[in-house]
């Protein structure tokens, strides 16, 4: 493409403002960190409380939450995989990710509000709910998920630049998650609790800091390995865009992508699980004994949790840098295992709780910032061998796996707390503070907070005794240099 561009994606609005062919700092801060982390804000706090609000606010039958959750999650797939195929067949000046991060600064703003308006009762409320949700979950989020998630492959090929990327994103990710489960529960507990114009207030506000970081990612990113292969100022052929057909067999036939998607499930849904229980862990398990609010146990926790993941952001790029991905991976999910052993059998008490959830959130630091890293990896390994580029088909995957994660987990948790017999506390302030929930139900929320994802980091650390594609990784990437080189010639 040596004809240079005009139009809408070469105006002042939309044109990038990074300009250096290496990744600099106002670029990983700004459209890693800055924009993702307002762009999922909501999702964090929905993450943790969506499922409180639809109980306890809009008193929302378990069965009919369960039941939405599930059939919202074939949409949310299909959505992904619509998504990722758009995205890898568009070609445009600014990219083909970065168009789709600037929609969703409309989309995914929009929406995330609607679940807050509700204006019926009755049946007229649910079916608002369910189009609601659906509009968030199986619409605007696959858009800026799977288009946000596409930037780390082809922003750059330099594979510890990739690492930084991957670390920046993964950290706002955690990032809004501790908002959610950090400064959200104190807000619930003291100010909104059960008043729907108040979720809306602060939901409106959230929905207009997202707008604004999302364009300012747009802004600061740029596809170094998009450019590259449309032959953008270099005289190199266009690349020729794969079908989904020859994607999914490139991919399908690798068995480090099925290594990879398979860790990132169980490491996502357990994840998932865990967050969707923490405040009812916290308001009926460890909120059961009375010495502490539930709000503030949670912000504890969570706090306690953040910490040791924010230690572990400046030291986890440079240990994978010098021991290998795998290897510091590896190490965390078993200091993971080590962590929910001690929180699970700490018999609801905050103390030992909290020094097993802290060592739980550091073991799952590196698998939580080098997993896009990761998966950048096999893509250029799956270059190499079939010399077709996968980001769409293996980034709308990763995305499915990261939104549809929640709902499944959140109506097999509702399921859950359905079949042990859970009950909404009362709208009246003394009733619910004086409320307890039955053993068994304290004991599901117990086994959806910890144990389930204690057993999925075991496995996660199994499955990375067998991950060695980083190893041949730098020599694959001469290759695939040198086939470029060769087209230009």
């Amino acid at each position: 493409m040596s004809k240079k561009q005009t139009g809408f994606w070469n105006t002042p609005l939309t044109g990038s403002l990074v300009k250096s062919p290496d990744v600099k700092l106002p670029e990983m801060l700004i459209g890693y960190f800055i924009g993702p982390f307002g762009a999922l804000l909501s999702s964090g706090i929905f993450t943790s409380f969506l499922n409180k609000y639809f109980t306890d606010v809009l008193k929302l039958d378990t069965g009919f939450l369960s039941v939405l959750q599930l059939v919202s999650t074939l949409l949310i797939v299909a959505a992904n995989l619509i998504v990722g195929q758009l995205i890898e067949r568009t070609r445009v000046l600014a990219g083909k990710a970065r168009p789709w991060v600037l929609l969703s600064a409309l989309t995914l703003s929009v929406s995330s509000v609607l679940m807050f308006i509700v204006p019926f009762e009755g049946t007229a409320k649910m079916v608002w709910i369910a189009i609601a949700y659906n509009l968030y979950y199986a619409v605007a989020y696959p858009i800026y998920n799977t288009a946000n998630s596409t930037l780390i492959p082809v922003s750059t090929r330099n594979s510890q630049q990739r690492g930084a990327l991957a670390s920046f994103t993964n950290v706002a990710g955690l990032g809004v998650m501790g908002v959610g489960s950090m400064i959200f529960p104190v807000l619930v507990s003291n100010v909104m609790k059960e008043d729907q114009h108040m979720w809306f207030l602060v939901m409106l506000g959230v929905a207009i800091f997202s707008a604004l970081t999302i364009y300012l990612q747009f802004k600061f990113t740029r596809e170094r390995v998009t450019e590259e292969l449309l032959g953008e100022g270099s005289g190199a052929a266009r690349v020729k865009t794969a079908s989904m057909g020859e994607q999914l067999k490139a991919v399908t036939s690798e068995k480090w992508w099925w290594l990879i998607i398979l860790f990132y499930l169980a490491f996502q849904c357990s994840g998932a699980m865990k967050n969707g229980s923490m405040s009812y862990f916290c308001q009926w398990v460890i909120g059961a004994a009375g010495t502490i609010d539930w709000g503030m146990a949670q912000t504890i926790l969570a706090v306690l949790g953040a910490i040791p993941m924010a230690v572990a952001a400046a030291v986890v790029v440079p240990l994978a840098n010098k021991l290998s991905k795998r290897v510091v991976v590896m190490v965390g999910m078993l200091v993971g295992v080590a962590g929910g052993i001690i929180a699970g059998l700490g018999g609801g008490q905050i103390v030992p709780v909290a020094i097993g959830v802290a060592l739980k959130c550091l073991g799952s630091a590196p698998a939580a910032y080098l997993i896009l890293a990761m998966l950048a990896d096999v893509i250029d390994h799956i270059e190499f061998k079939s010399g077709i580029r996968t980001d769409g088909l293996t980034m709308s995957i990763y995305s499915s796996v990261m939104v549809a994660a929640t709902p499944i987990c959140n109506a097999i948790f509702m399921a859950m707390l359905g079949g042990s017999g859970y009950v909404a506390p009362p709208k009246d302030a003394a009733a619910a503070a004086a409320m307890t929930q039955s053993a068994a139900v304290q004991s599901t929320i117990g086994i959806s907070y910890i144990w389930i994802e204690t057993v999925a980091y075991a496995i996660c650390a199994a499955l990375m005794l067998l991950w060695t594609v980083e190893r041949d990784l730098p020599a694959e990437q001469e290759t695939i240099a040198q086939r470029k080189k060769q087209c230009k010639g």
